[in-house]
């Protein structure tokens, strides 16, 4: 699998020989073409747009989280997780199926969320409160990092981003299939400093890739996106925070005892 490039048609307008692509040059892409009724009826993408359909997504999430949370089904974990990829991916096939997809994914992502904070909460005390402000402290400080230039996204950088976050999805990907089959990774979870590292390491990876969402909200309102595409990034946005939240939870789980 080639995880330095994106499968997403609209995101390898960026990619093509490492060059940055202006909006008139996406405007005439095949993407465009083949979206005449997006264009014309649901407008262009902007970067406040995608950052109210996140904020909405969220909104729907923080729902799901609730009721998973009043009615914590455990056994249903993997189940929210691999259904939440599931269309994730068909939404990466078609991205003009986001608005309908989004609300969706963001509701499974909302109960694997809420589930998992429970099942910490009862083994750890105060767990959960000191998870959340971490992800959004990490979350600002990206956005900072971003805005101010200090960190630039290049296509080197989107690269090396893309293939890190690719083979931490094939680590959980064996993890899961081993799993089903009774078998656990050795010194991924058993709390000793390899596992810790690991957890580190995979943290770093997820705020990497916050930059990675930031810069699609921008380089998709200068090439003129489908407004749909708000949608679709306010997912990966999405992913990417409840992604570094959960994996906050079992790096702290590590130093702190069981109540």
């Amino acid at each position: 699998m080639k995880f330095g490039k994106s499968r997403n048609p609209f995101m390898k307008q960026f990619e093509s020989k490492g060059e940055t692509v202006t909006n008139n040059e996406v405007l005439d892409t095949d993407l465009v073409r083949n979206n005449p009724i997006e264009r014309a009826d649901g407008g262009l993408m902007t970067v406040g747009g995608a950052v109210n359909k996140t904020l909405i997504l969220f909104g729907v999430m923080l729902v799901g989280a609730v009721a998973g949370a009043m009615f914590p089904f455990f056994n249903l974990m993997l189940v929210y997780s691999i259904a939440g990829a599931v269309v994730y991916f068909i939404a990466s096939r078609n991205p003009a199926k986001a608005p309908v997809l989004a609300p969706i994914f963001a509701l499974f992502e909302g109960l694997l969320v809420g589930t998992a904070s429970i099942l910490y909460a009862s083994l750890f005390s105060g767990i959960v409160f000191h998870a959340a402000t971490i992800t959004f402290a990490l979350l600002f400080l990206m956005l900072a990092l971003y805005k101010t230039g200090l960190i630039k996204v290049t296509q080197k950088f989107r690269a090396g981003v893309t293939m890190a976050v690719g083979a931490v999805m094939m680590l959980y990907l064996v993890n899961i299939a081993l799993y089903m089959f009774g078998i656990s990774i050795p010194f991924l979870h058993d709390g000793g400093m390899i596992s810790i590292g690991i957890a580190a390491v995979i943290i770093v990876i997820a705020c990497m890739n916050l930059l990675l969402d930031f810069d699609n909200f921008e380089k998709g309102e200068q090439a003129g996106a489908p407004q749909h595409m708000e949608w679709y990034f306010g997912m990966g946005l999405l992913f990417t925070i409840v992604w570094l939240y959960l994996e906050i939870l079992r790096f702290l789980s590590y130093f702190m005892g069981e109540e």
